[in-house]
This record gives C-alpha cells, structure tokens and sequence, in this order.
C-alpha cells in the first residue's frame, strides 16, 4: 500500500495538499486572500463565474481546514470579513508558484486545449501540458 511508503494517511504529501486546496476555486480564493482581508461581496465580484453558493461552500471547507477565518463584526447590517490564518498563509508561496507557472504555460495550455477540441473551462484530465 501507499500509504505505509509515506507513513501518512494519504497516498503521498500531494494528495494531502489537493485535499485541502484542491479544485476550481479554493487556490483562487487563498490567492485573493493573500492581498488583504475580504468581504463575501469583493470575492464574488473577483471570481465572477463562480455562483453564490459555490463560493459560501469553498469558503466553509477552507475555515473547517483551519485555512481561512471567518470575523463576524458587530454593525447594522452585519459584515462578514475573510482573512488567512497563519496555517493558510503558509500556502503563500505554494500559491505564488502556482501564480508563476499559470503565467508562463497559459498560452501554452490554451493553444494545445484549442488544437485537441477540448474547452479552456474544462481540465482535460489527460496528457501534460508541459514544455515539449
């Protein structure tokens, strides 16, 4: 088994780290986050295609993983403000990696999605995008 080679419950450390920031939205919102504090209404301004209740669930599996913390202020109407805590800070520069690898390979992977049929929008699921 896997698991006994990493002596962790998961099949190996990359597993771990795509089980908590894994999927479409979660490193875009931890990228946002990094910047500054933000409110529910700036986060879906910033990920427009993203739906409300997509984003309300990303944001609850990221404060239940201890990544983002969720302040509740006291005011007439109530704001909600999101920020990183320092276990979600330490994805900083994960994330700036991810930031500078998309910037190098986007054109990249949209000319090779374009040349095979396959969407933008849609991970492929196979093949590598890499250099050739």
């Amino acid at each position: 088994m896997r698991s006994r080679e990493y002596h962790c419950s998961y099949g190996c450390p990359v597993e771990a780290t795509l089980d908590v920031i894994g999927g479409k939205w979660k490193g875009v919102i931890l990228y946002d986050l990094l910047e500054e504090p933000k409110r529910f209404g700036e986060l879906r301004r910033r990920l427009p295609s993203i739906t409300q209740r997509m984003l309300t669930h990303q944001l609850r599996e990221l404060e239940s993983d201890g990544l983002v913390h969720r302040e509740v202020f006291r005011e007439v109407p109530p704001k909600v403000e999101y920020s990183l805590t320092e276990f979600g800070r330490s994805l900083e520069s994960i994330l700036l990696l991810m930031r500078d690898w998309g910037a190098q390979y986007s054109d990249l992977i949209r000319q090779r999605r374009e040349n095979s049929g396959t969407l933008v929008d849609e991970p492929s699921g196979t093949g590598d995008p890499g250099p050739e």
